[in-house]
């Protein structure tokens, strides 16, 4: 079952679904399009999109079985290294998605933005294990 439908079962019948590929200008405009012609504003927008910019072995990073402590503390950095590696096709995407796909959906969306009391909220998922 997808979120929506779970949604619409807990009783939030207004929630709707729109998929959208930030790293597609056309997609990024539908949404813009489909927010403007159905809702006629926006009130408020969640970028959270986010791509890493590395490669990891998952397996040999659980096997350093780091502490949960110590990925917060930031002290993990040091014993990754051999498990993480950044590539050009990474790196790319990180910079596509983080910035460009993010700046473009935010300008794409701010005409609706503006006529409300206008929100925008950003953050970025970890594509990194925490234990």
């Amino acid at each position: 079952m997808d979120a929506t439908s779970m949604l619409h079962q807990m009783g939030l019948t207004n929630v709707v679904f729109h998929q959208l590929d930030a790293l597609d200008p056309l997609n990024i405009q539908s949404l813009a399009d489909f927010i403007k012609n159905t809702f006629g504003r926006l009130d408020i927008l969640v970028n959270n999109a986010g791509a890493s910019g590395v490669v990891v072995d998952e397996d040999s990073l659980r096997a350093l079985n780091i502490e949960t402590e110590t990925w917060l503390s930031g002290k993990a950095i040091n014993m990754i290294q051999e498990v993480i590696k950044t590539t050009y096709e990474k790196a790319e995407k990180c910079l596509n998605t983080n910035y460009f796909g993010v700046r473009r959906l935010t300008e794409a969306l701010l005409p609706p933005l503006q006529l409300s009391t206008s929100r925008v909220v950003s953050s970025l998922k970890s594509e990194l294990p925490v234990s």
